[in-house]
């Protein structure tokens, strides 16, 4: 099965997904917005230009303010629009323990401060390798699920829940 048809059923079974509130299912809503053809409802949620900044951390943030779990906006040490200020959020977690709704950091570009981060939502194995989903703002400019490689993470992250 090829990675477009698989991704279309992980997108039905996870929008049909029964489990318990996440981030994830807070996130789906705004699956599909692009940042040029829906910029006024994303600059509402993000709080910044989506055509003019790397907004990917701004949807995580966004993301985490509906979901009334502290964001990187209510710390003032760690710049809140940097994919990496993620690696100083919430406590690691394993990646043998990675669940979804996870926070997951990705590095990006050429220079060390640059990154992607998103929520994880699912692993699948495609011809052997195996592929995390995530769904994240500015993955080719819109708001999408898409397959990023375990190895490459930097960390995952997670707020705890006492």
């Amino acid at each position: 099965m090829n990675k477009v048809i698989s991704l279309c059923i992980v997108l039905l079974v996870c929008a049909c997904s029964t489990t318990a509130s996440d981030s994830v299912r807070t996130a789906q809503p705004y699956i599909g917005l692009e940042e040029r053809a829906h910029r006024a409802e994303l600059k509402q949620l993000l709080d910044v230009d989506p055509v003019r900044t790397e907004w990917c951390a701004a949807f995580v943030n966004a993301v985490l303010e509906i979901d009334g779990i502290p964001t990187l906006n209510d710390q003032t040490r760690y710049p809140p629009l940097m994919a990496r200020s993620f690696l100083y959020w919430g406590e690691r977690v394993d990646r043998s323990d990675i669940q979804r709704g996870d926070v997951v950091v990705f590095p990006r570009g050429t220079q060390g401060w640059q990154g992607h981060v998103g929520f994880y939502v699912d692993t699948q194995t495609h011809n052997g390798r195996e592929y995390w989903i995530i769904l994240g703002g500015n993955q080719n400019n819109e708001v999408r699920y898409d397959f990023y490689t375990p190895r490459r993470a930097i960390d995952v992250r997670r707020w705890p829940t006492d």
